[in-house]
């Protein structure tokens, strides 16, 4: 199991997430709220990656939990986003898991946005088709540049 670390709860794992997001939206139920993952990573030879899990209250800020880890490997482009969304992914499903005790799976399917670091502008527009259809075939919200908060700012954060 992937250790996440949060910087309200320090290290945590994925069921814990869930439990926190359970209580955090029944704190205010009345409030709407966005379910983002997303991956980014930086580097050649050995790749950081950080996943970064966000519930946030929709004008009132959130919580993130974050996970960080590498690959020895010389990755191009292509690859690095893809390993990126794959990481996402991965996330997401688990966390669905751990999340279908608190919450009827129908609450859970299509709620939750993977943020993709890729965007209209530079090297990845050539990958948006097929990352983005990527992650719609797992049911999942697809995020790009600049709504992907989530990859480009708080995973890239942890790198």
């Amino acid at each position: 199991m992937k250790n996440f670390i949060s910087p309200t709860y320090g290290r945590i794992s994925l069921s814990d997430i869930a439990k926190e997001i359970v209580e955090y939206v029944k704190s205010e139920p009345e409030e709407k709220y966005q379910l983002i993952i997303g991956t980014d990573s930086e580097g050649n030879g050995k790749i950081e990656f950080a996943t970064a899990i966000v519930i946030y209250r929709k004008g009132k800020g959130g919580r993130y939990f974050y996970h960080k880890f590498s690959k020895e490997k010389n990755l191009v482009l292509r690859q690095k986003i893809y390993e990126e969304v794959t990481a996402s992914l991965q996330t997401g499903l688990s966390l669905i898991e751990n999340l279908k005790p608190y919450w009827k799976a129908e609450n859970l399917n299509g709620q939750m946005e993977i943020h993709i670091d890729v965007g209209e502008n530079g090297p990845t527009k050539e990958l948006i088709k097929e990352v983005v259809g990527m992650v719609l075939g797992y049911g999942f919200q697809a995020k790009i540049k600049p709504h992907s908060y989530g990859a480009s700012i708080v995973a890239d954060k942890y790198l």
